[in-house]
């Protein structure tokens, strides 16, 4: 039943009770409709900023997309909102303790350019990887300790951690250098522990409808260059690929149905302001890992204003003329959370990729910056 037949049913009743009731009794009162506020406009200097970041320099077939969500600090005396929260994360723990899945944060302000837009995002999907792998260990299938082979049967393009290194290091070395460094390999091993439909399993019950991960990078690559869907090239294929040019029946990122990184600044927000309380852990000390390893991510410091906590994961590619960086986070600022999400595809010549990156990280910059002021 829609709105409008709704509310002719509700005037009807309404009517039909006064009638009925004795002379001296009131008609009932017919009580408005509870409907959620929408959030009050941002800081007219984020908007500045965030249409700054609309307006990069991106060509002809460049496409940017940007969301910045604050909300009140936790504990503030407001009334949690959002169909996001989840029910269980609201039930105190024993003794007193606080427990992770508190409920969802008041919006205070959003601003954006083009949120729902699906675009290749890169290793920013890996913060799903890393959840879902801890989500693993506190139930006890996995162990953070456990050591983990490195060796060419896992290796992959994009590795500066273990590129040149064979052997065993335990599990947390390999999560850390996936978020610190984005190292392919190690996110490899990360993803094959949790298993890859585990992983997408937990994107689906985050609601994350347009967000899209592969089996592995290495499969990814081998796709991108041509392969068939699902089938993992190797190491010797995957150093043929980046010795020669691109291969004549290469893929783009964003083509048809095959393995991706894709996702859209509204599930990546989402996803950030629902995991950074912990909604998809069970225990405290797991937010708290998932959030110490967060904190890690290189590309952090190049955008976040000092002395500002920060959480987050970049990602980017450069393949054949298609390219993209993406930045999504939380930043904690002094009147409480931000969540963000910055992302550019475009289309160019390598030589081009610098001005663009130096220009994105400014943008971007600008936009955190201005978001921290106005919530000092």
């Amino acid at each position: 039943m829609d709105r409008r037949t709704l509310l002719l049913a509700s005037v009807a009743a309404a009517t039909a009770a006064g009638l009925a009731a004795p002379a001296r009794a009131k008609p009932p009162r017919r009580q408005a409709a509870k409907h959620e506020p929408p959030a009050p406009a941002a800081p007219e200097a984020v908007n500045e900023a965030m249409r700054g970041f609309a307006s990069l320099d991106l060509g002809a077939d460049g496409r940017a997309s940007c969301l910045i969500v604050a909300d009140a600090r936790a504990g503030a005396n407001t009334p949690a909102s959002g169909s996001q929260a989840d029910s269980q994360g609201s039930q105190g723990g024993k003794g007193g303790k606080e427990q992770p899945g508190g409920p969802e944060p008041k919006t205070l302000w959003r601003a954006s350019h083009a949120p729902d837009e699906p675009l290749f995002v890169g290793s920013a999907i890996k913060t799903f990887i890393l959840a879902e792998f801890l989500r693993q260990h506190e139930a006890g299938k996995v162990s953070l300790n456990a050591q983990a082979l490195i060796d060419d049967s896992v290796r992959s393009l994009s590795s500066p951690v273990f590129l040149n290194l064979t052997g065993r290091t335990p599990h947390v070395s390999v999560l850390e250098a996936m978020i610190t460094h984005s190292d392919n390999t190690a996110t490899d091993v990360a993803l094959a522990a949790s298993g890859p439909a585990n992983v997408r399993a937990l994107i689906q019950k985050a609601g994350l409808t347009k967000t899209r991960i592969p089996d592995s990078t290495r499969a990814l690559f081998g796709w991108l260059a041509g392969g068939d869907a699902g089938v993992d090239p190797g190491w010797q294929g995957l150093q043929a690929i980046a010795a020669g040019s691109t291969p004549p029946n290469s893929r783009s990122p964003m083509a048809g149905d095959g393995p991706s990184m894709r996702s859209t600044a509204s599930d990546l927000v989402a996803w950030h302001r629902a995991a950074m309380t912990g909604r998809f852990f069970e225990k405290p000390e797991t937010l708290q890992q998932y959030r110490r390893i967060m904190a890690m991510a290189d590309a952090l410091p190049q955008v976040v204003p000092p002395d500002i906590l920060a959480w987050g994961k970049g990602g980017s590619i450069d393949w054949g003329d298609f390219h993209c960086f993406s930045l999504a986070g939380q930043v904690l600022t002094a009147g409480g959370p931000a969540t963000f999400c910055f992302t550019i595809n475009w289309r160019g010549p390598n030589a081009d990729t610098p001005r663009i990156f130096a220009a994105y990280r400014d943008a971007v910059r600008k936009a955190l910056t201005e978001t921290c002021n106005a919530r000092a």
